[in-house]
C-alpha cells in the first residue's frame, strides 16, 4: 500500500468514527481509536497518547519517555511530526494550545515525512472534532445532570441530604478528582462524608480554603512538585456562604476550565438548597421556640404558686437546653439574694458563690445577660465552663436573674442564648405576681414585729389539724409583768422583748409547729401530731430558755392543753383550757408551766 493510500485509508476510519456513537463515552475513547487506527494503518506494535497540563508542565500518565517529551516541546509545530531517534512524535494542537502527544516506537523509514505530516494533521483533525463532539455532548448530560439535581436538592430539607447527593454525584461525574468539604466548626454533620474544618488556624494549611469561604470568589492552587492542582469554590446562597467545596487533581490530572465551571455551578446550586433547608430547621427551630414561649407563659399565668410555677420553668429549660443546673435569684428590699424554688442543688452549695459574684456584678452594672461558651478563662477550673445568665426585669427594675449551667464548654449556641432571654423576659411578670402574692399571703398571716403567725392563721391550722390528725398540744405563753417592762424601759424596749422571745420559740420548734402571736404580750404555739408529755417538755424549755437570755430579763406563764380522737374536744375548749391554765400560772407565783388537759 503506497503512502497515499495509507493516508486515505487513516482518514476514513477516522471519518467512520466521527459518525459512530462511540465518541460519547470518555475523551479515553478518543484516544482508544486514535492509537487503533494508527497501529492498524502504520502497522506499529506500540503507541501512546500523553495528555499534556500546561500549568504543571508535565504529561499523563507519567514515564520514562516525559523528559524527552519536555525537551521536544519548544519544537512542536502544527500538522508537522517529529523525530527522536528511532520514534515519531504527533502533535495534537488546537488554536496554539498544545493537548498531548501521540509517541510511536520504531515506525516504519518507508513513510515519507510528507506522508507522517499528513497523518499528523488527520490525527489532529480528528482528535480536535471527537473532542467537541464528546464536549458537546457531555456538556449536554452535564446540564441535564445540573437541572435534575437542583430540583433534587431543592427537595430536601435536611442540609445532610444535600451534602451527600452532592458528594455523591460529584465522585460519580469526576471519578479522576478527589472531593472534600470544609465546613464550619458550628455545623452538625452526622454523615459519612470527607469533612475538614474550616477556620483560622495556620497549622491546618487552608488558607485558600478560607479565602473562598470569606470573599465568596472561586480559588485555585497548583503544586508543581507534587503534580497537583486544587479547586476551592464556595458553596454559596443568596445570603451567605455555608461551606467550601475543594476539588484536588493530582497526577498531573488536568482541572479544566469546563470542569471547574461546571462544579462551581453545581456547588452553587448546593449552596442555595443548603440555605433553604437552614431556613427551613430555623423556622421549625423558632416555631417550636414560640410554642415554648407561649405555653410557659401560658402555665405560670395559671395563678400557681411560686413553687411550682420555678419547678415548671427549672424542667422547661432544663429539658429545652439539656442544662444540667438552673437556678433563679431574686433581689430582695435589704439588697441580698435570696434563692427560689426550683432552682437546682448545685446553687445550695458554696461552690455556686463564685458564680453569683461575677455574674450579679455584670448585670446589676448594664442588665444585660451573659452568655459565656467558657467560665474558665474567669474562674480557673470552672466545673460548669458553659453559662447562660438572664436578667428578670420588670418596669426597669432589676428583680433578678436566672443562670444557667453545664459541664461541657461551649454547650449553648447563640440561639439558647437569644431564647432564654425571651424566656425569661415573657416570665418575669408572671413570676414576680407570684412573689408579690405570696409575699402577700405571708403579710396577712405574719405579725409584722414577730414574725411569728397571726392568730387567725393558728386558728385556721388548728381546726384543719382536728379535722385529719390525731392528736395535738396547745401551749399559751404571757409575758409576766410585760407593763412593767414597757413603763421601766419604754415601749421599744418592749418590742425587742417581743421580738427576742418570739425567735426562742421558732428555734425550739419542728417547721411543721405553728407559733403565732396570741396579742398583745400573748403568744401560742400549736405542735401538730405531739403527745401531751412532749409539748410540756417543750414548753418547760422555752421558758427556760425566755429567763435565760432575754435582755433585760423577762419571764413566761404558760398554759398547755391537749387533744386526742377520743377526748372529742373542740377548738375553743381546746382554747379556753390552755386560757384557764395560764391564769392558774399567773396567780401561782408566774415563770411556770400549768397543764389543763
Amino acid at each position: 500500500m503506497d503512502d497515499q493510500s495509507v493516508v486515505k485509508a487513516v482518514k476514513i476510519s477516522f471519518f467512520e468514527s466521527l459518525n459512530s456513537h462511540h465518541l460519547q463515552h470518555s475523551i479515553n475513547d478518543i484516544v482508544d481509536i486514535l492509537i487503533g487506527v494508527i497501529k492498524t494503518q502504520l502497522c506499529v506494535r506500540h503507541a501512546a497518547f500523553y495528555f499534556y497540563n500546561k500549568q504543571l508542565d508535565s504529561f499523563t500518565p507519567h514515564t520514562n519517555d516525559n523528559e524527552i517529551l519536555i525537551e521536544a516541546l519548544p519544537k512542536l509545530q502544527y500538522g508537522k511530526c517529529y523525530k527522536v531517534e528511532k520514534d515519531i512524535i504527533f502533535p495534537f494542537i488546537h488554536e496554539d494550545k498544545l493537548h498531548g502527544l501521540l509517541l510511536i516506537n520504531e515506525i516504519d523509514d518507508r513513510f515519507h515525512r510528507s506522508t507522517l505530516d499528513e497523518i499528523v494533521q488527520a490525527c489532529s483533525s480528528f482528535y480536535i472534532n471527537a473532542l467537541m463532539i464528546n464536549q458537546a455532548s457531555q456538556k449536554e448530560q452535564k446540564y441535564k445532570q445540573l437541572y435534575r439535581l437542583t430540583e433534587k436538592f431543592h427537595s430536601f430539607m435536611n442540609r445532610d441530604d444535600v451534602l451527600v447527593e452532592l458528594i455523591t454525584t460529584l465522585q460519580g461525574m469526576y471519578e479522576h478528582y478527589l472531593f472534600y468539604l470544609f465546613l464550619s466548626h458550628d455545623n452538625e454533620n452526622h454523615s459519612e462524608l470527607p469533612i475538614k474544618s474550616l477556620g483560622f488556624d495556620e497549622q491546618t494549611g487552608n488558607e485558600k480554603a478560607m479565602e473562598a469561604f470569606v470573599t465568596g470568589k472561586s480559588q485555585l492552587s497548583s503544586n508543581q512538585q507534587s503534580q497537583e492542582t486544587v479547586f476551592y469554590t464556595p458553596l454559596k446562597g443568596k445570603q451567605g456562604v455555608y461551606g467550601v467545596l475543594q476539588v484536588v487533581a493530582n497526577q498531573g490530572i488536568d482541572l479544566t476550565y469546563e470542569n471547574r465551571n461546571f462544579i462551581t455551578l453545581l456547588s452553587t446550586a448546593a449552596g442555595n438548597a443548603l440555605e433553604n433547608a437552614q431556613l427551613y430547621e430555623q423556622s421549625k427551630r423558632l416555631i417550636k421556640d414560640l410554642q415554648l414561649i407561649n405555653e410557659t407563659s401560658h402555665q405560670l399565668n395559671k395563678n400557681l404558686r411560686l413553687t411550682d410555677n420555678m419547678t415548671y420553668m427549672s424542667s422547661r429549660i432544663t429539658d429545652s437546653f439539656d442544662a444540667n443546673e438552673v437556678g433563679f435569684f431574686y433581689f430582695q428590699q435589704d439588697g441580698s439574694l435570696q434563692i427560689l424554688p426550683g432552682s437546682t442543688r448545685f446553687f445550695e452549695t458554696e461552690m455556686v458563690s463564685e458564680y453569683i459574684r461575677y455574674v450579679r456584678e455584670k448585670i446589676e452594672k448594664d442588665l444585660e445577660g451573659i452568655f459565656i461558651g467558657d467560665f474558665t478563662a474567669h474562674i480557673e477550673n470552672a466545673m460548669f465552663p458553659s453559662v447562660m445568665a438572664v436578667p428578670m426585669v420588670q418596669s426597669d427594675s432589676l428583680k433578678g436573674f436566672a443562670l444557667v449551667l453545664h459541664k461541657r464548654p461551649y454547650h449553648f449556641t447563640f440561639d439558647m442564648f437569644k431564647l432564654l432571654q425571651s424566656l425569661i423576659h415573657h416570665s418575669t411578670l408572671a413570676l414576680t405576681n407570684s412573689l408579690l402574692r405570696e409575699e402577700l399571703e405571708t403579710l396577712v398571716k405574719t405579725d409584722h414585729l414577730t414574725q411569728l403567725y397571726s392568730r387567725k392563721y393558728m386558728n385556721e391550722c388548728i381546726e384543719n389539724s382536728m379535722k385529719n390528725d390525731r392528736k395535738g398540744t396547745y401551749i399559751l405563753f404571757d409575758i409576766d409583768d410585760f407593763k412593767k417592762i414597757n413603763d421601766t424601759y419604754g415601749h421599744q424596749i418592749g418590742d425587742k422583748i417581743l421580738v427576742q422571745v418570739a425567735k426562742i420559740i421558732k428555734s425550739n420548734i419542728r417547721e411543721k409547729d405553728i407559733g403565732a402571736r396570741w396579742g398583745g404580750e400573748e403568744l401560742s404555739l400549736y405542735l401538730p401530731q405531739v403527745e401531751l408529755e412532749t409539748g410540756v417538755a417543750i414548753a418547760k424549755r422555752i421558758v427556760e430558755r425566755v429567763r435565760e437570755n432575754t435582755e433585760p430579763m423577762v419571764t413566761l406563764s404558760c398554759g398547755v392543753s391537749y387533744w386526742d380522737a377520743k377526748n372529742h374536744i373542740n377548738y375553743n375548749q381546746l382554747f379556753s383550757k390552755a386560757d384557764q391554765a395560764l391564769y392558774l400560772a399567773k396567780n401561782k407565783g408566774k415563770n411556770q408551766v400549768i397543764i389543763q388537759a
